[in-house]
């Protein structure tokens, strides 16, 4: 059987911090993993800078609540759905993912979670495993089932190694020229396209 593994964010929704950067004007907020590789160093800057401006869960909250699906995303993935097992793995959390989710008819999600007070404030986040996109991708080859997975930054790049294919979806030209072993895409039908092809040639 197949299975397709896609990262979240930059692939079928928006950057969430990046439109928190946009919301309070802080433009800590815009470093994603595509400028720090390393994703507990990335959410120990982030949850610092949360602290230091007295921001908690609800403003998070209140950026998802207003962001949508790419354009097309629900499409692709109701599309691709149809014909195969689908997992979104997320350095998201589930504590903000969910209205985004059912925008996207409630795909399977893996992803972390927070450890918030009863004020709202973010103490510490939790990290299902180390390196979860990559393991969880091995784990389902061990299985035996053939997987194809698509991201879009560093931290997607170890799973993508893991996969029978890795598919890059809109990378920056720097990390695409880093990796030059995975595929790029630049649209919903170019991804649709590498996905049904890595099976076929299988």
């Amino acid at each position: 059987m197949n299975i397709v593994c896609l990262d979240l964010e930059g692939v079928l929704v928006p950057e969430v911090w990046v439109n928190l950067a946009d919301l309070t004007g802080i433009d800590a907020f815009r470093a994603t993993t595509r400028d720090v590789a390393d994703y507990n160093e990335l959410m120990t800057l982030r949850l610092a800078d949360m602290d230091n401006h007295g921001l908690g869960l609800a403003d998070i909250q209140s950026v998802v609540a207003r962001l949508e699906p790419l354009p097309g995303a629900r499409d692709f993935l109701d599309g691709l759905r149809a014909d195969y097992q689908v997992i979104i793995l997320s350095d998201t959390f589930y504590e903000f993912a969910r209205p985004l989710m059912a925008q996207l008819g409630w795909p399977t999600l893996f992803c972390h979670s927070l450890d918030v007070s009863e004020q709202g404030r973010i103490n510490d986040f939790n990290i299902r495993l180390e390196d979860h996109k990559c393991e969880t991708v091995r784990a389902l080859r061990q299985l035996n089932f053939r997987v194809a997975a698509a991201g879009d930054s560093y931290n997607d790049t170890r799973m993508l190694g893991a996969a029978d294919c890795g598919i890059f979806f809109c990378p920056p030209p720097e990390i695409a020229e880093e990796f030059p072993q995975f595929t790029v895409t630049h649209d919903y039908v170019e991804l649709r396209r590498a996905i049904d092809s890595a099976f076929r040639a299988e």
